[in-house]
């Protein structure tokens, strides 16, 4: 593959022309690489996780029933194989690029060495708010007059 940005072809007479050479959209858009993190999709995506690990590790010891709900909700979440919409945790860990049995045993052996009872400890993780910001500031500050 020639590296030049045009090819020089020698056609039978005095002059010479430039030829562009042709790239594929395939072969452009192979050298793009896109950030994940950058994409809105994929935050989600990250954010629905962090929130079910968040869930499942603030209620794992707790006695009231609205409590014992939300945590049933995030393991049977983290159990569920099924992939038949965008938000189950196999698609999730999918699109994430996440294994998902390998999370599924963390969370296994996490919950089994805090029997009820127990204190734990909640994990946050910082993912989502290292990329961009939740709030931008635009125009002028809300109690600033304009100066004449």
């Amino acid at each position: 593959m020639e590296t030049s940005a045009a090819r020089v072809i020698d056609r039978s007479g005095p002059g010479l022309e430039m030829e562009p050479e042709t790239v594929l959209p395939s072969q452009f858009f192979d050298r793009l690489h896109v950030d994940a993190s950058l994409q809105p999709e994929k935050r989600l995506m990250l954010a629905v996780l962090e929130d079910a690990v968040g869930t499942f590790q603030k209620y794992v010891n707790v006695h009231t029933r609205q409590a014992r709900r939300h945590f049933a909700e995030a393991e049977e979440w983290f159990a569920s194989t099924e992939a038949d919409w965008p938000f189950a945790f196999e698609n999730v860990c999918q699109a994430l690029g996440l294994e998902a049995e390998y999370i599924r045993a963390g969370l296994w052996r996490w919950r089994d060495r805090h029997p009820l009872g127990e204190s734990s400890n909640v994990v946050r993780f910082p993912f989502r708010r290292v990329n961009g910001s939740r709030h931008s500031v635009t125009g002028r500050p809300v109690g600033l007059r304009r100066s004449a």
